[in-house]
């Protein structure tokens, strides 16, 4: 074996040791799949310009579902969100954002999914128990 050869098995093997290596690919999927948790309103922009940058720097081979809970629900309300938001997030659900509103936190705030901008699909068990479940099926967790 060629020097370079042994250091590339060296730098393959400690990546496994230390999680990096795509746990995705055992199963013959190259798709990254990422969760991403909104809570707090004012973060809503910031969340949703990360995810578009993820679109971006992986050329959209990404799986993003956005899961969003509490006060930042209210943001997503069609009838009183900013324009900047209704465009941005509409973009991004186009590009495949899957959104999901936490069950509970409609309930609570007495919203209807149709009351949301378009595309949000409920989280029935609720936000937190969504992004749990999503970890469970290999989904990267990112709360910014």
């Amino acid at each position: 074996m060629l020097r370079r050869d042994i250091f590339r098995a060296g730098l393959a093997g400690a990546a496994g040791l230390f999680g990096l290596h795509q746990a995705s690919a055992a199963a013959g999927e190259d798709r990254l799949k990422v969760a991403y948790h909104l809570s707090d309103a004012d973060k809503v922009n910031f969340v949703l310009g990360n995810i578009k940058n993820h679109y971006e720097g992986t050329g959209g081979n990404v799986e993003i579902v956005l899961v969003v809970h509490g006060p930042a629900l209210a943001a997503f309300k069609a009838k009183s969100a900013s324009g900047a938001t209704s465009s941005r997030f509409a973009g991004l659900v186009q590009q495949g954002l899957v959104p999901q509103a936490c069950g509970n936190t409609l309930r609570g705030m007495d919203i209807a999914v149709a009351d949301l901008l378009a595309g949000f699909q409920v989280a029935d068990k609720g936000g937190v128990v969504k992004l749990a479940e999503l970890q469970r099926q290999g989904y990267v967790y990112l709360r910014p």
